[in-house]
């Protein structure tokens, strides 16, 4: 791939992944693990004017923050655009596959809102489910003894590898505008997943709990229940994951470095 200047609004895990496989190109970024203030107007737009790429992985609020300040300037640049979505737009559709065509009625208002603004400029909105990977898996909160079962039957979602999520954003580098669901192929229940990295490291699964002891947050999260589809990906991206399912993923991560550790 030809080198290019890529802009990244919000450089934290997942676009952090984006930035590591880009040999040779120019990465300029806010954040907190970025050298740009998000709010110096003048710096921030002549990065704008200068990138080839920009990519946006900033969560929204209410509103989405990178559009609020500059959606004129980014709808103006003719740049490349992409956004960091979440699946979690589809919202409960009891276990049903979710593919790019279904309707966004997600619960929270804010990430629904960002995910249509961001397509109305133009942009590949990369809807992403659960994300793992070195230092943030289950095998890390099953080490830390932060990890739980919720013994729900029926209920499974999808996942996708931190790699994996990285070579799929840069793939959309070539491809048209629009919605692309990037996840594994093997949508599992959280419990399975939790089992297993217990497994793999050789301790005795979490608890079962109930959902009450769960925080809010963890609540509305087994509130729903639903399968991602990644055909779209596949076929307009030429993309597919090298962690197919979550076994291939902790097995490697397990055989990597391991679980970060308390």
């Amino acid at each position: 791939m030809a080198s290019g200047r890529l802009l990244i609004f919000g450089l934290g895990y997942a676009a952090g992944a984006v930035a590591a496989r880009l040999e040779g190109w120019r990465v300029t970024a806010t954040g907190s693990a970025g050298s740009l203030d998000f709010d110096d107007t003048t710096r921030v737009s002549a990065a704008i004017d200068a990138a080839t790429h920009i990519l946006s992985s900033a969560p929204p609020g209410e509103d989405d923050p990178v559009l609020s300040v500059y959606g004129k300037a980014l709808a103006a640049s003719g740049k490349w655009l992409g956004y960091l979505s979440s699946t979690g737009v589809y919202g409960d559709i009891g276990g049903a596959w979710a593919d790019e065509s279904a309707p966004i009625p997600g619960r929270r208002e804010g990430r629904n809102g960002a995910d249509a603004a961001w397509l109305a400029l133009g942009a590949r909105v990369f809807r992403l489910p659960g994300i793992y990977g070195p230092g943030r898996s289950p095998l890390d909160r099953v080490a830390q003894g932060t990890a739980h079962r919720t013994g729900i039957a029926g209920q499974v979602f999808s996942r996708i590898h931190v790699d994996d999520l990285a070579r799929g954003v840069i793939a959309g580098f070539a491809a048209p505008p629009g919605a692309y669901n990037l996840a594994d192929d093997l949508p599992a229940p959280q419990d399975e997943v939790v089992e297993f990295a217990a497994k793999l490291l050789g301790i005795d699964p979490p608890p079962v709990v109930t959902l009450e002891t769960l925080s809010p947050a963890a609540r509305a999260f087994h509130s729903e229940n639903r399968r991602v589809a990644n055909g779209k990906a596949k076929r307009v991206l030429g993309w597919r994951p090298v962690y197919t399912d979550y076994r291939l993923g902790l097995r490697a991560l397990a055989l990597a470095d391991g679980p970060s550790g308390p």
